[in-house]
C-alpha cells in the first residue's frame, strides 16, 4: 500500500477482512458473504462520518448482486456529486466489481464503455492479491475515492464538468 498516504492506510487496516469465500452463485454461503460484506460496509461509513469525510451513500438489491448510489468529491469548495453502480461479477470475490459512472462515460481517457472506471492498474492486482478478503467496502476505499480524488480535479479544468448549482 505504498501508493496511499497514512489515512488511506488506517483506513483500510480498520475495514474488516471478509473470510467467506463465495460468490452470487452459491447461494446458501452467499448470505453469510452478504452479511460480512454489509458489517464491513457499515465499518467503513462509520469511519468516514467519524473523521467528518462521508462521501457516499449505497444501496444494495435484495439479493445482493447489484448495487448503486451516489458519491461525491469536494474540489475548490464545489461539490461534484455522481450516481455509480456495479454489479457483483459471477466470479466474485475473485474478480473485482467494476463501478460505473455512467454520466461521465467519454469524459475522460481513464474510463471504459459504458462509463466503467479504470482500474486496471493500481485496484485490480491490489484485489486479486487479498482475494477473499477484500470486498465492496475497500472497493469503494480503493477504487472509487483514489479514482474520484485523481479524475475530478482534472475534469473540473479541462472543463468536462462542472459543479451542479
Amino acid at each position: 500500500m505504498a501508493e496511499w498516504d497514512s489515512g488511506t492506510k488506517e483506513t483500510v487496516k480498520r475495514i474488516p477482512f471478509l473470510t467467506v469465500r463465495c460468490g452470487p452463485r452459491d447461494k446458501e454461503d452467499w448470505a453469510k458473504r452478504l452479511k460480512e460484506e454489509l458489517t464491513a460496509l457499515i465499518k467503513y461509513i462509520q469511519l468516514n462520518k467519524a473523521s467528518d469525510s462521508d462521501w457516499f451513500t449505497i444501496t444494495a438489491n435484495k439479493e445482493g448482486t447489484h448495487w448503486s448510489g451516489k458519491c461525491w468529491y469536494v474540489h475548490e469548495l464545489l461539490r461534484h456529486e455522481f450516481a455509480f453502480e456495479f454489479d457483483i461479477p459471477a466470479t466474485y470475490p475473485a474478480t473485482a466489481p467494476e463501478i460505473r459512472i455512467p454520466e461521465l462515460d467519454g469524459k475522460t481517457a481513464k474510463m471504459y464503455r459504458g462509463g466503467a472506471i479504470c482500474l486496471t492498474v493500481h485496484f485490480k492486482p491490489l484485489w486479486t492479491k487479498n482475494s477473499p478478503h477484500f470486498g465492496v467496502a475497500h472497493a469503494m476505499c480503493l477504487g472509487l475515492a483514489p479514482w474520484l480524488a485523481a479524475e475530478v480535479p482534472h475534469l473540473v479544468e479541462t472543463g468536462a464538468i462542472a459543479a451542479k448549482a
